[in-house]
């Protein structure tokens, strides 16, 4: 080899040579700051209960906006459906069916003793299943436009007449 290329090759390894520790360094800061971002940015579970708990603000913004059958807008009113639907639909991007009885079909089934936050609750109230939904809030409390008449309101499932109506209850947002 020339003594020319020996040169140029010594030359650029002396190049390299300092931009090593550079390299790590640069390594260093970008899982530095990796890791930073990761420890902020929440886990799924955690935005799922955000949205859950949001959606649950989105409920209890429309309590005392008036029953109208049929209704799916605050500006119009709500039914029971219509209520749930616009709630779900607001605060989770989910469509569900118009009707109780077709709401009632979607998600899982839950027992009662395993209700959360989120979770729809089905009522017999119009002496066929599933003829009334609402939200379940916490607490042996749900959330629904009741009848004609009524306005979103917050119940106690507890209630004698509640708890003999009391159908099921489904889990449609994942957590």
């Amino acid at each position: 080899m020339s003594p020319t290329k020996l040169f140029i090759i010594a030359v650029l390894l002396m190049a390299l040579v300092p931009l090593a520790p550079l390299a790590r360094a640069d390594e260093q800061a970008i899982e530095a700051t990796a890791e930073a971002i990761a420890a902020e940015t929440p886990s799924l579970l955690q935005r799922a209960a955000a949205s859950i708990q949001g959606t649950l603000e989105t409920a209890l913004d429309l309590v005392g906006i008036r029953y109208r059958r049929g209704g799916g807008s605050p500006d119009a009113g709500f039914d029971c459906s219509g209520f749930v639907g616009h709630v779900f639909r607001e605060g989770l991007g989910l469509y569900l069916p118009r009707s109780a009885k077709a709401i009632s079909l979607e998600g899982e089934p839950i027992a009662r003793n395993e209700l959360e936050p989120g979770d729809l609750v089905f009522f017999n109230t119009m002496r066929h299943a599933f003829s009334h939904v609402g939200i379940y809030l916490g607490d042996n409390r749900f959330i629904h436009a009741p009848r004609t008449g009524g306005r979103v309101r917050v119940e106690d499932m507890t209630q004698r007449y509640w708890s003999k109506r009391f159908d099921g209850a489904r889990r449609i947002a994942e957590r």
